[in-house]
């Protein structure tokens, strides 16, 4: 019987990675768009409910039949007697009734782990929606009452249509059980939410606006940047050479951009970080951003652009000499990044000669304070 349970849990456990690989974008640019940082109780919180919906659904679903051609069940798939699973109790115990030592078969009893299973499938479903989402104990059981039906009727529809037969029963008794889970997942919430942190304060004693902007942070800013960016020099090729539209599209994408928003390209907007000057005048300037990224674009990745058309107008040795080269300073930059990026240095070299950094767009609390007042 627990064999049956620990298959699709092993199942959800060796997919995880996928699943919070693919999670993690839009996850990261929900917290710094609505938070203005990482919480990790906050992370821990959502990858732990998701981990948790994944179980729940493949020991829904798993393990599935062998062919979608599979054959009707005999009960046609349906049960709508409520509390049926009493007489399944009844008819499947070993116990007697005058022999209490017998009373620990229940838990070795199919028909009883059924209930029991059924009954704690839901309750971290409906303890993350109270505890962590506040969401009203009516919310949640109703919640918890959808989720289930959606269980059931993934069930019925052999998963919607991809098999012709439901190849599980649509038990009415499950969704009893499942709402009792809700039910006691709230009131679970109810009693853990002293020992736990105030999910409404996790925030209370943070400033996002002097948090430091990790290499993360700007990873992820920079690779919807190199999306847009790439797609604005696509259409530029359709005019100008190949080099040419490299210049113009990384000139107006990351120069001219940041500076007409006072900071800001795309990517930067949707993780909520700007660029600034680090001398007293903090607001961002064209030379500043010229250098910062004339340095970045127009040299490193500049010669690797040029290095990849060389063959075109050059003989076998200076293009060997070239990509060498090029291969080096490619070398000497990622080094470089990993260095700071351990050290947690926030700034790389083209930013020191540059005389700019990247600091997080929200508003400082001490201004929020006095503006309040």
């Amino acid at each position: 019987m627990l064999q049956s349970y620990l298959f699709p849990i092993k199942y959800a456990f060796f997919t995880f990675p996928f699943a919070a690989f693919l999670f993690t974008l839009p996850f990261l640019i929900v917290q710094y768009r609505k938070h203005g940082y990482i919480n990790k109780f906050r992370g821990v919180i959502k990858y732990l409910f998701l981990l948790y919906l994944m179980n729940a659904y493949f020991l829904v679903i798993l393990p599935l039949p062998v062919s979608r051609d599979n054959t009707p069940m005999i009960s046609g798939g349906l049960q709508l007697i409520p509390l049926n699973f009493i007489r399944d109790i009844l008819r499947e115990t070993s116990i007697v009734i005058n022999n209490p030592a017998t009373y620990l078969h229940l838990l070795q009893e199919r028909a009883v782990l059924q209930v029991l299973f059924n009954i704690l499938l839901t309750v971290p479903f409906a303890w993350v929606l109270r505890y962590y989402y506040r969401l009203g104990w009516l919310r949640c059981i109703a919640l918890t009452f959808l989720l289930s039906l959606f269980f059931e009727l993934t069930q019925l529809t052999g998963l919607y249509g991809i098999y012709k037969h439901p190849y599980r029963v649509f038990d009415v008794d499950d969704l009893l059980m499942n709402t009792l889970g809700g039910i006691l997942g709230v009131l679970c919430a109810d009693w853990t939410a002293s020992l736990l942190p105030n999910v409404d304060r996790l925030d209370a004693d943070v400033d996002p606006a002097a948090k430091r902007v990790t290499f993360i942070r700007r990873g992820v800013a920079y690779l919807f940047d190199f999306w847009f960016w790439s797609f604005f020099q696509h259409l530029l090729d359709q005019t100008f050479h190949l080099t040419l539209s490299f210049l113009l599209s990384s000139g107006i994408y990351f120069m001219l951009i940041p500076y007409l928003t006072g900071g800001f390209t795309l990517g930067k907007w949707m993780v909520r970080i700007r660029l600034i000057r680090t001398g007293p005048n903090p607001k961002i300037s064209l030379p500043s951003l010229v250098v910062r990224y004339g340095i970045l674009y127009w040299l490193i990745f500049g010669l690797n652009q040029i290095s990849s058309n060389i063959d075109e107008y050059s003989t076998p040795v200076i293009i060997v000499l070239v990509v060498l080269a090029v291969f080096a300073l490619d070398v000497a930059f990622f080094i470089h990044v990993v260095i700071s990026a351990i050290r947690r240095k926030p700034q790389l070299f083209y930013e020191k000669v540059s005389h700019t950094k990247h600091v997080v767009a929200w508003e400082p609390k001490e201004e929020q304070a006095s503006q309040d007042s």
